[in-house]
C-alpha cells in the first residue's frame, strides 16, 4: 500500500484523571475552569507533550459556569498550551468526554490534524443557581432605568416567591422524572432485585479499594493540591472499604417510595474530579516519539425512549460496535462499563445475554451474550470511584487501555449511558508496533 493510500489510524497515547471527590469535599472552592486546567497541565507532564503538536482540543462539560461556559478554550490556555490551538466544549451528559474523543478521531481522519487533547471537567459543588424567570426579567429592565424613581416600580408585580433562587433540577426535561426513579422503573421492568444491587454496589468499592491497595490506579490519577498547596490529594474519596451487605440492606429507597429499589448505597455520587486524555494519528505520534497505549477502533452512538429505558443505551450500542469490527463479546479481554446504578448495570447485563431482548428489540437472531464478572470493571467504576459527569468517558478509556497493557489482552470495550436516553459504545485495540 502506498504511503498516498495508507489507511489512517487514531491512537491513545495516555490519559489521566484528578483525584475524583465527592462534591462538597476537598474540591468544592474550585470551578470547572480549576480543575480542567490541572488535569489538561497533568496530562502535558506526564506525556512530554510538546504544545505545538496539538491542532485541537475538545473537552466536555454538562453543568456549565457562565463565566467560563467554553471551559476547554479557558483551561486549555491557562495550563500552558498556545493560545493559538482552537478549544471546543461538547456536552451529551454523561458521555460528554466520549464525544471529545470521537470528535478529535473524526478530525484526524479527515486530515484536519495531526493530534488532540480530550477530556471532560465536573464541579458539582458549584452548580449555577439563579433567580427565577420573573425576577430574572425584572433585573434586565432596569437597564432601561434612566431615573432614581424608575426604581419605584421595580416590585410592582412580583410575588415574594419570585425572589427565591431556582435551583437546577436533575430530572429528565422530558419526563420530569430523575434519574433515579427511573432506573427504579428499569430494574422493575428487567428484574432486578435489590439484594443483585446491593451485591454489586459492594463488588464495585472493593474492587476499587484493592485497586488503590495495590496501585493500579496510581498511573492514572494527578494529584492536586488543594489549601494553598498545604495538602495534595492523591486519591479518590468515595470508596468504601467497610461497606457490607447489612449496611447496604438498611438504606432506604432513595427515589420510589417505599418500594423502590435504588439506594444511596447503589447509585453513584455527585462527584468534583477531570480527566484528559491524548489522541494522536499513529504515524504523526510515531514520527515524533510518543508512544501509544490503543488504537481507537469502532464506536457508535444510540437514543431510545428516555422513559422506563433512559439508561438502557449501552445494550443497544455494544451489538452494533461488535458487529462492525465482527467481534463477539468472547472476543474482548476488558471490559469498563459506567456504573450510574447497580440496577442500570444489571438490567445492561440481563438484556445483553437475553433471547428474548436480542428478537424483540435488537431484531436479531440470537443474544449478544454474557459478560464476565472477571473481565468488567476489575478496577472498580462509577459506583466507588464517582462520577464528574463530563469527566467519566475518558477515565473509562484510560482504565481500560491500562488494563489491556495489565492484563495482556487485545481488545477492550467501553460502554455508558447517559441521559435523555442515550449511550455510547467503543472498541479499543492494545497498540503493537
Amino acid at each position: 500500500m502506498s504511503k498516498s493510500t495508507k489507511k489512517k489510524e487514531v491512537v491513545f497515547i495516555d490519559g489521566g484523571r484528578t483525584p475524583f471527590l465527592r462534591a462538597q469535599t476537598a474540591f468544592k472552592r474550585f470551578s470547572a475552569y480549576d480543575l480542567g486546567r490541572l488535569a489538561i497541565a497533568g496530562l502535558i507532564s506526564k506525556t512530554k507533550l510538546d504544545g505545538s503538536h496539538i491542532g485541537h482540543i475538545y473537552y466536555g462539560n454538562v453543568i456549565q459556569d457562565i463565566n467560563t461556559s467554553n471551559v476547554a478554550r479557558e483551561s486549555s490556555m491557562a495550563a500552558g498550551l498556545p493560545d493559538s490551538i482552537p478549544a471546543t466544549t461538547l456536552s451529551m451528559a454523561c458521555i460528554s468526554s466520549n464525544v471529545a474523543l470521537t470528535t478529535a478521531k473524526n478530525s484526524i481522519l479527515q486530515g484536519q490534524i495531526g493530534a488532540a487533547i480530550v477530556g471532560g471537567v465536573e464541579i458539582m459543588s458549584d452548580i449555577p443557581i439563579r433567580f427565577r424567570k420573573k425576577f430574572r426579567q425584572k433585573l434586565l429592565e432596569t437597564q432601561k432605568y434612566k431615573s432614581p424613581t424608575d426604581w419605584l416600580r421595580f416590585f410592582k408585580g412580583l410575588n415574594p416567591s419570585d425572589l427565591l433562587p431556582e435551583i437546577p433540577s436533575i430530572s429528565e426535561f422530558s419526563t420530569g422524572e430523575t434519574m433515579g426513579q427511573s432506573c427504579d422503573k428499569m430494574a422493575a421492568k428487567y428484574g432486578v432485585k435489590r439484594e443483585e444491587q446491593d451485591a454489586y454496589a459492594l463488588r464495585s468499592h472493593q474492587l476499587a479499594f484493592k485497586a488503590t491497595e495495590e496501585g493500579f490506579l496510581k498511573d492514572e490519577i494527578l494529584p492536586v493540591s488543594v489549601n494553598n498547596a498545604e495538602t495534595v490529594v492523591t486519591q479518590d474519596n468515595g470508596i468504601r472499604p467497610d461497606s457490607d451487605m447489612e449496611k447496604l440492606g438498611k438504606l432506604n429507597p432513595a427515589f420510589i417510595k417505599p418500594h423502590g429499589t435504588v439506594t444511596a448505597g447503589n447509585s453513584s455520587f455527585l462527584t468534583d474530579g477531570a480527566s484528559a486524555g491524548l489522541v494522536m494519528d499513529k504515524d504523526f505520534a510515531l514520527k515524533n516519539g510518543y508512544e501509544p497505549k490503543a488504537v481507537v477502533r469502532s464506536y457508535t452512538y444510540v437514543a431510545q425512549r428516555p422513559d422506563d429505558e433512559l439508561l438502557i443505551g449501552p445494550a443497544f450500542a455494544i451489538p452494533k460496535v461488535l458487529d462492525e469490527m465482527n467481534l463477539t463479546l468472547d472476543d474482548i479481554d476488558v471490559f469498563e462499563f459506567h456504573e450510574a446504578f447497580a440496577g442500570q448495570m444489571l438490567t445492561v447485563l440481563k438484556a445483553l445475554d437475553s433471547e428474548e431482548f436480542a428478537k424483540q428489540r435488537l431484531n436479531r437472531k440470537e443474544k449478544t451474550g454474557n459478560i464476565p464478572y472477571d473481565k468488567l470493571n476489575r478496577w472498580g467504576g462509577s459506583l466507588s470511584i464517582g462520577h464528574p459527569f463530563a469527566a467519566t468517558g475518558v477515565r473509562l478509556v484510560t482504565t481500560a487501555a491500562n488494563r489491556l497493557i495489565h492484563e495482556n489482552g487485545r481488545y477492550a470495550m467501553i460502554a455508558a449511558c447517559a441521559a435523555g436516553g442515550q449511550g455510547h459504545a467503543m472498541i479499543i485495540e492494545r497498540f503493537e508496533e
